[in-house]
């Protein structure tokens, strides 16, 4: 009996409206996590995931996050591996699983090094909220607002935005041996940017992670029981 009420527990907690998400507990976290990535050769570990879905937690309590759509990028993976998963955590559902460029001077096939700092040509860490989206020199865009000071604050002043790039692509990487990178924008591959851009504007979560000592110190928003 008591087997059969946690599984309740577990259907009951993982379908709840998003204003519930608090409530998860390891153990449901746990089989979210199983369930999403069965199978999988390239995923983020069960200790991101879990950190993902905390600070997505803690910026839907905030007012922050509109709606329980998840996307994780991993930059302890290399660029040419899908190292972007979207998922809907209420629906229980990988969405999107694609490519994405890191910044030109935070490595070459693997992202090590990190920047806030204008005119730094580096990826920033960090949770941020998407915003709406709109039409510039890299075609439909999004703003990607970031929710750490000091550590992902200046991505507007930065610039840095969601955009599609033809060197994000497994052509590009056949020809060069990984991905082209950016100024510092999450970009991803063209064929799939606009469907992928209209999916997440308007109040998602967006979590770039990497174990960098100085991110892990000063995150406001990563699970510190974890840590």
């Amino acid at each position: 009996m008591n087997t059969l009420l946690a599984m309740v527990s577990c259907v009951v907690l993982l379908t709840a409206p998003f204003k519930l998400a608090a409530q998860r507990s390891s153990e449901v976290l746990r089989v979210l996590y199983s369930d999403l990535f069965q199978g999988e050769d390239v995923k983020p570990s069960f200790q991101v995931f879990s950190h993902a879905i905390h600070g997505m937690d803690e910026l839907e309590r905030e007012g922050k996050c509109a709606t329980p759509i998840l996307t994780i990028v991993d930059f302890t993976k290399p660029s040419t591996a899908k190292r972007l998963w979207v998922i809907d955590v209420n629906g229980q559902e990988m969405r999107y699983n694609t490519l994405v460029a890191h910044g030109k001077n935070s490595g070459g096939n693997v992202a090590k090094v990190f920047s806030n700092r204008p005119q730094s040509y580096m990826s920033s860490l960090g949770f941020y909220v998407t915003g709406s989206t709109y039409h510039g020199k890299h075609g439909l865009s999004l703003y990607l607002n970031g929710q750490e000071l000091g550590i992902n604050d200046k991505a507007k002043e930065r610039a840095i935005v969601m955009h599609g790039a033809d060197y994000v692509s497994q052509s590009f990487i056949k020809k060069v041996g990984r991905l082209g990178r950016s100024h510092g924008c999450p970009a991803v591959p063209m064929h799939v940017h606009k469907e992928l851009i209209e999916a997440l504007a308007d109040g998602t979560c967006l979590f770039v992670w990497y174990p960098d000592v100085n991110y892990l110190k000063r995150s406001r928003l990563l699970d510190k029981d974890l840590l």
